[in-house]
Formats: C-alpha cells, structure tokens, sequence
C-alpha cells in the first residue's frame, strides 16, 4: 500500500509539476504529515526531490529527471475503460486505480503527449446523468459488477413492475450505465435469453460460490441497442396528433421525452395561419402522454385522439378550478 502510494506521489510530481504537501495529501487521501514523510522516504531513496519553502513553495523533481516505473496492474488497465466517467469508476469500486492508472498511463507519455492529454482532460467531460435529476443510489453495484467480472452466480431480491418482489437467481452479463440509470443484463441461472434488470430495484444481492460460462458470441452492445429498440416499438404503438405554438417548439427539446422530442426534429411539418405547428408524436399511452404534454401548458393542443383530448381539458379545467379561474 505504501509502494503504492509512493509512486503515486513521484508521478503525481512527475506529470503536474509542483505541488504543495496539502495538494498531494488531498489527491491521496491521506494526512500532510504522511506526506512529509512519503517525501522524506522518496528523497532518501535517491529521488530528486525538492521542497520549496513559503506561501508559493512546494515539492517538485529536478527539471527533465523522468522515472519510469509506470508498469500497469492487470486491474489498472482494466480500469482505464472507464477513462472517461471517473463518477461511474467510483461506484464499480475503481475510482482510486482508475486514478492510479490514468497517473501511469501520463507519465510514460513523452512530454508533447502528456501535454496533448493534460488539455483533452481540462476541455472535455462527459457527465452521464441526465439534466435536473440525480443518478441512481445503487448499494448492490459493486457486487454485481464484481459477480459480472468473475461470472458468478448471484442470487438477487428484486421489485418487479406493480411492487412485486421476486427472487431470483441470475448469470450476470454485464453492467449497463444509461442517462445516470443502471442497469444489469442477466441470463437465468442454468441459461435462457437475456434479460435487463434496474439496479435500484435489486433489494438484496447474494453472490453464490457457482460459476457460469457466457454464452458464446454474447455482445453486449449489440444486446442493448436490440433490447432498447425493441423496447422503444413496444411502448410507442400509436400516435397523437396536435398543434404547437412557437414556444413549444423551442421548449420541446427540453420539456418533453427524447423519443418524442426526436420525432418532431427528424422532419419539416406544416405550419397553420397562426403560426402553430401541426405535428404527429408518438404516444405510448394516455396517461403518460397526457403528463408528458402538461408540461407545455396552453403552447399545445392535442387534436387526436379524442379520449387524450379530453383527458387534456378535464386537467386543464382541475387546474383552473385549482387556482381559482
């Protein structure tokens, strides 16, 4: 562990420059006096360590001295596969060697590299979950991510649709991250087709002593983009038609479902003497095509069908009755 932390802190130095001991103790997690003495170990080791005193002071490595004991754990590479969402490494479990990894990876990079990767990481950052909600608590990830690493069997609690508990036992696949929700693939214990399970609904996790072996040519890309799309035709089976002011045309992106927001931006629809635009959507039920379109308040109409437009009226004439109109 120490080792470990040793280097971390020599290519720390090595790819950042100077740095102050609250810098390294903060970006290792440990204490300054631990820092002191991690410095003190290093320069008594032969390391080129300078320490600056004063407000500007810090420690940092004799100009062009370079170490290159940068060799990867099997663990570490792997990590690197999730480079780019350090929010969704730490909740596999990974985010420390993910760090440990990407310290690595800079420092075996020649300097014109390093510098190259040092500005992608200050200008680009992916943030999976989507605007205005928070991503998934999910306390059983970890284990489930490491059952799906070691193909374990794991035996799960879990909430169905309508709040039904279930028990099962599950051959994980994979760990799916989409718009801050995960998700698991699993095939039954003893095979059968695949299926997907949200993590959040996974109420107690058990990894049984069994192994299972993945079903040969299982991709698991090609799974979720079949799965989602198959899931997209079933809940989108029929239409509605209605009008929408300029405004709901701006604020659609926003407002209303991707699928539906999509549809109304993959094509050029006719336009009325008013200036409302008159469009087809997808609609996946009434109910929740009614709460969907709510949100545009009066910058929309819904022309068809006559049970949604209804349901409409009778919300809008709730919330007049409610304010008082």
């Amino acid at each position: 562990m120490r080792a470990s932390r040793l280097l971390s802190a020599l290519m720390l130095l090595q790819t950042r420059g100077r740095m102050t001991a609250r810098e390294l103790a903060d970006e290792l997690e440990v204490s300054i006096r631990t820092i002191y003495r991690d410095m003190d170990s290093l320069a008594g080791s032969g390391v080129p360590i300078y320490a600056d005193r004063g407000p500007d002071g810090g420690y940092s490595l004799l100009e062009g001295w370079r170490t290159r004991l940068t060799g990867m754990s099997a663990e570490e590479a792997d990590s690197l596969a999730l480079a780019g969402m350090p929010a969704a490494a730490a909740e596999l479990g990974l985010g420390r060697v993910l760090a440990t990894a990407q310290l690595k990876v800079q420092a075996a990079l020649p300097d014109e590299l390093a510098e190259r990767s040092r500005r992608i990481a200050e200008r680009f950052h992916l943030d999976a979950p989507g605007w205005f909600r928070e991503a998934d608590h999910v306390p059983t990830l970890t284990g489930i991510a490491d059952a799906v690493w070691n193909q374990r069997v794991v035996r799960v609690r879990y909430v169905r649709w309508g709040a039904e508990e279930v028990e099962r036992e599950l051959e994980p696949l994979g760990v799916v991250l989409k718009g801050g929700v995960w998700y698991l693939v699993a095939q039954p214990s003893g095979g059968g087709p695949a299926r997907t399970y949200r993590i959040t609904r996974v109420l107690a996790l058990e990894t049984l002593d069994a192994r299972f072996d993945r079903p040969e040519g299982f991709d698991l890309f090609r799974y979720w983009n079949e799965a989602s799309a198959a899931l997209t035709a079933t809940l989108y089976q029929a239409e509605a038609a209605v009008r929408l002011s300029p405004c709901a045309m701006e604020l659609a992106p926003a407002v209303l479902r991707p699928h539906t927001a999509r549809a109304l931006a993959e094509r050029s629809w006719p336009v009325d003497d008013d200036g409302w635009t008159c469009a087809v959507i997808p609609m996946e039920s009434i109910a929740a095509t009614r709460s969907e379109l709510l949100g545009l308040g009066a910058e929309i109409e819904v022309v068809s069908p006559p049970p949604l437009r209804e349901q409409m009226a009778e919300a809008a004439k709730g919330l007049a009755a409610l304010y008082g109109s």
